[in-house]
């Protein structure tokens, strides 16, 4: 079992990670101070730690997270390490990813993403591929970034290849869970800017008023909280590449700063008149229809026009059949196959959630096998392909099944937030009376 170390002084983050991760199948220790995480990792055969940056109240300089880190660093360098990091400590958190920390969440993190990123660092997700099919993979030297077999795939992937080595900016376009950020680790992880920075920001998680200071960065006293200068994500990625998921939320005010950026690469923190100057390559990402927006004035053409320099579009999954099957053997590892009744019914699915979805889907299944022949049986609550009805109902159970909380209905169907209340305004669904 994968054992996963949470460093916290707050109980109730530590409880939280402990029913999370628990539920997900991880064996969580926990410590609360510096000391105690330094015993764990000397005497245990730990596969992750999360860390917080900081163990004493009062403090929010992030200088104890850092010290943490270093020293799980020296003790055992392989370890991989997430940093959990307020606001006040991102700009320390970012010097840590670049030398050597995993990656870092900002509170209050998405359950969805930390998941991801647990697998991803583990170890949980290497070496699992599907026993019965050559698959085509897009990787670096971690773990699979794609497995696919279906047309649609290959025509993307081999339009990807010659896009990666480019200095453009390239829009991908998708669904909710069809894979954009594992196609921008791609095109990152195969350019020339392969070892400088990977920077990513989560535009929709972000509030609107922080978000200027989160890509710009902002002086000390710019803005109510903002105790100490910081960089901001643009300056955190100069000579590599930034990723901006969910581009479409982005504030008027801050598209006008973005396309100066795009254009001259030129930006000021908040607050402050000198100039900056970076080299980064924008990669962005949306699951919304921007051309709709710029009819509504809710998005810039100009801006549009720079970040849609090359698009690539990433098909849900009902439209590549072909690679539900390979990626199901991937999720549910080497000690278990799927029966034939399973595949025929994994094929019948219509997966609104696309490929996060068929992966919650297949953890699912493990818990409910009663052997490693998993059958389609194991696989609960998923719609199939005889349409909206179905999908509706699938919703209305969920949200059922978890008193009508946006959150936790969002996480067991693969979708974001977003994307499970635009489904409850097409569907008419109400989650109070389905709570």
């Amino acid at each position: 079992m994968i054992k996963v170390l949470v460093v916290d002084d707050n109980p109730d983050i530590i409880a939280a990670l402990d029913l999370l991760l628990g539920l997900h199948g991880y064996q969580v220790l926990t410590a609360t101070t510096k000391k105690q995480a330094l015993m764990v990792v000397a005497h245990q055969a730990i596969d992750l730690v999360i860390q917080d940056m900081n163990f004493e109240q009062g403090l929010t300089s992030g200088s104890e997270g850092q010290c943490l880190f270093y020293e799980i660093r020296a003790m055992k360098p392989q370890l991989a390490v997430i940093l959990i990091t307020a606001w006040t400590q991102l700009e320390t958190a970012v010097e840590l990813v670049k030398a050597g920390a995993a990656d870092y969440l900002q509170k209050p993190w998405n359950d969805t993403r930390l998941l991801e990123l647990v697998e991803r660092y583990s170890g949980e997700g290497r070496d699992k591929p599907g026993k019965e099919y050559e698959t085509k993979r897009a990787d670096n030297k971690e773990q699979p970034q794609f497995i696919y077999q279906s047309q649609a795939m290959l025509a993307l992937m081999a339009d990807a290849e010659k896009v990666a080595s480019a200095q453009v900016n390239v829009l991908i376009t998708g669904a909710n869970g069809s894979g954009k950020e594992k196609l921008a680790d791609h095109l990152h992880q195969h350019s020339p800017r392969k070892n400088s920075p990977l920077i990513k920001v989560n535009m929709g998680a972000i509030p609107q008023e922080l978000m200027e200071a989160e890509l710009f960065g902002a002086e000390k006293g710019a803005y109510t909280g903002a105790n100490q200068a910081r960089k901001g994500r643009f300056e955190a990625a100069d000579g590599g590449t930034l990723f901006l998921d969910e581009i479409g939320n982005l504030s008027l005010s801050g598209q006008m700063k973005l396309l100066r950026v795009l254009q001259t690469g030129e930006f000021e923190r908040l607050g402050s008149n000198d100039t900056l100057k970076v080299d980064v390559r924008v990669l962005s990402a949306t699951n919304s229809n921007l051309s709709q927006a710029i009819k509504q004035g809710q998005f810039r053409e100009d801006l549009y026009y720079r970040l849609n320099v090359i698009e690539l579009h990433l098909p849900v999954l009902k439209a590549r059949k072909a690679d539900i099957l390979p990626l199901a053997e991937y999720f549910i590892g080497s000690d278990h196959k799927l029966s034939d009744d399973a595949k025929q019914y994994l094929l019948s699915c219509s997966w609104p959630g696309n490929v996060r979805e068929l992966e919650n889907a297949c953890k699912r299944a493990l818990v409910f096998a009663q052997d490693a022949c998993i059958k389609a049986g194991d696989f609960k609550g998923l719609s199939t392909s005889n349409g909206a009805d179905n999908e509706k109902q699938q919703i209305e159970q969920v949200l059922a099944k978890h008193g009508g909380v946006i959150k936790h209905a969002a996480s067991e169907l693969g979708l974001s937030r977003q994307a499970l209340y635009r489904r409850l305004e097409k569907y008419r669904i109400d989650p109070c009376i389905s709570g």
